[in-house]
């Protein structure tokens, strides 16, 4: 097997699920009828602004998109490249993308309310109340982690900061040209796309010196001040700016792994259980699905899907390019990250860690993930072997490529930053939803979006300043993908008992997702967080004590789905 072969039969394979599944979900899940989305019907100017289905397709791609597509893969390789991309095109195609399409879907037809209030309304109401609280404490260590994430990258990368805070002025000046200016999109893309490169060049020029807590001061009022004024000011354009670089980086990236015609080098498979979590042999399922998140299905996306894009939604007609287009798009560059490393990893690794890995399947799977660290671990494993296969195929220079590969990264993180604190100010306001009538003074305090910002951004920030936040992050693959299993069950109930459609093809998967992630954390419970334990006993204990906290959760949403609230007129799916 080689690159080209790889590369090519994944562009056809989305191609055609895109055109032939997606529209499926369209005509028959969501339906073919058009109503005026909340962008349009409820526009206050701040949250609810209809955007071009392309700037919009930036925001939401440059949002779902961080790290995560490849960091998870590139840690899956120690499985081989088979099962890697095989969890990636089935979970993409069939969970992920009907996961984040359907969630802005329903959130559309629910006047723009999140996955977690719609839960509420499809199964019962105490499930969408727990869980808004769990979404809003996953929201808050998603700030913290990328706070503290970012904070020290600035200070280590001190020209990377600089190329932000001109991309700013640069996102600031496109929304002008656009909304303002009223200028033909394509020139103002053009002029925008200058600006990106130049922010960038004159980030390397003109560095930004400052301690790590300056930046989370920095962020702290950054945050609640993004999260806070209309999304056409910042938030659209310099989302539309982002995915202009990752979709370039790409094409780049895809254009060099199809002519490379490079053969692939490492095993297709190793061995089922790979030691890949803390040093234990891991199996490849059920837990796959905490190692590769984003790629393939995250329940994130779902958020991100009914907390900003449903609210931007132009017309109905863009929800299936946006949504099931965003995720398909992420899972090629998963198996982007896949190809290339499978074909060009083993030359970025120092002699001696390669050639430790090419005695045997089983050599590999038991020293890949520590070979990895010695390149940079999985981003860097990567930006190496991205920068080598575009290098030897396009012949560009080695170090822009490796820049350009890291940009990614620290692009998308500081998106992801402070559009959680976004989320997270939605989320605090549906949380206080029941004191809206009953004590109308503290809603309308608690709700006002500068409050209902700052709230999580100095909890998050907080937690960033302490180091608290690593203590349980280990734990976020499993929240991450139990909020997947929620919002999958979720929009397969508004299928089934609100839209009145055939949906077993979405409540399959949603029960198999369910049951992977319940076993996935189990494993994880009883085997990964013992290692802990030996290092460090508070954190294995709070890892255990949040990682049971979800199971019951989890548990507790199947019963609610099974029987959901009789006030709602539907029956159960047991009895009906």
């Amino acid at each position: 097997m080689n690159s080209t072969v790889l590369t090519i039969a994944s562009v056809l394979l989305y191609l055609v699920l895109y055109h032939s599944y997606g529209r499926y979900l369209k005509r028959n899940v969501v339906g073919e009828e058009e109503l005026q989305p909340p962008s349009r019907r409820l526009y206050d100017g701040v949250d609810f602004v209809p955007a071009n289905r392309y700037v919009l397709f930036g925001h939401h791609f440059a949002s779902v998109a961080g790290a995560a597509p490849i960091i998870g893969p590139a840690i899956a390789l120690a499985w081989g490249w088979l099962p890697a991309l095989l969890w990636i095109w089935v979970g993409n195609i069939f969970i992920g993308a009907v996961h984040d399409y359907l969630s802005l879907m329903s959130s559309v037809r629910y006047d723009g309310h999140s996955v977690q209030w719609i839960a509420g309304r499809v199964i019962r109401k105490r499930t969408g109340y727990a869980f808004a609280i769990f979404i809003f404490f996953v929201l808050i260590l998603v700030v913290a982690a990328f706070a503290a994430v970012l904070g020290k990258l600035y200070v280590k990368q001190p020209g990377v900061p600089t190329a932000y805070l001109f991309k700013i002025g640069a996102a600031i000046l496109l929304g002008v040209l656009i909304y303002r200016v009223k200028m033909d999109f394509r020139l103002a893309t053009v002029i925008g796309i200058g600006l990106l490169v130049a922010s960038i060049v004159l980030g390397k020029q003109l560095p930004l010196n400052a301690s790590y807590k300056i930046w989370l001061l920095v962020f702290f009022v950054y945050i609640i001040v993004a999260s806070s004024i209309p999304v056409n000011i910042l938030l659209q354009p310099r989302d539309y700016l982002n995915a202009w670089l990752l979709v370039g980086g790409l094409i780049i990236g895809g254009v060099a792994a199809v002519f490379s015609f490079k053969t692939v080098n490492v095993p297709a498979f190793t061995q089922f259980s790979a030691p890949v979590v803390s040093g234990r042999p891991t199996p490849f399922w059920p837990v796959i699905p905490l190692i590769i998140a984003c790629g393939s299905l995250s329940g994130f996306h779902s958020i991100v899907a009914s907390g900003t894009t449903s609210k931007q939604l132009s017309t109905e007609r863009d929800g299936l390019f946006i949504g099931y287009g965003g995720m398909l798009t992420e899972g090629f560059l998963s198996t982007l990250v896949v190809v290339v490393i499978s074909t060009f990893g083993l030359s970025v690794l120092p002699h001696e860690s390669a050639m430790k890995l090419t005695g045997s399947a089983t050599a590999f799977a038991s020293g890949y993930i520590g070979a990895a660290k010695a390149a940079g671990g999985p981003v860097g494993i990567f930006s190496r072997a991205y920068a080598e296969v575009a290098h030897s195929v396009l012949h560009l220079p080695r170090d822009f490529l490796v820049i350009l590969a890291s940009m990614w990264v620290a692009s998308f993180a500081m998106t992801t930053l402070d559009t959680t604190n976004r989320l997270a100010r939605y989320t605090f306001t549906e949380i206080f939803d029941p004191l809206k009538y009953r004590l109308p003074s503290i809603y309308r305090f608690a709700t006002n979006r500068w409050v209902a910002s700052a709230v999580p951004a100095a909890i998050g920030i907080g937690l960033a300043w302490s180091g608290a936040w690593s203590v349980i992050w280990p734990a976020f693959g499993g929240a991450n993908q139990m909020l997947a299993s929620i919002a999958m069950l979720t929009v397969a109930a508004w299928a089934l008992r609100v839209q009145r459609r055939r949906g077993m093809n979405i409540l399959i998967p949603a029960i198999f997702l369910w049951v992977t992630v319940t076993l996935a954390m189990l494993w994880y419970v009883f085997y990964a967080v013992p290692v802990f334990y030996g290092k460090n006993p508070l954190q294995a204990v709070a890892l255990a004590a949040m990682c049971l906290v979800m199971i019951s959760l989890n548990l507790l949403l199947m019963y609610d789905f099974l029987r959901p609230q009789k006030q709602t007129g539907e029956e159960s799916l047991v009895e009906g």
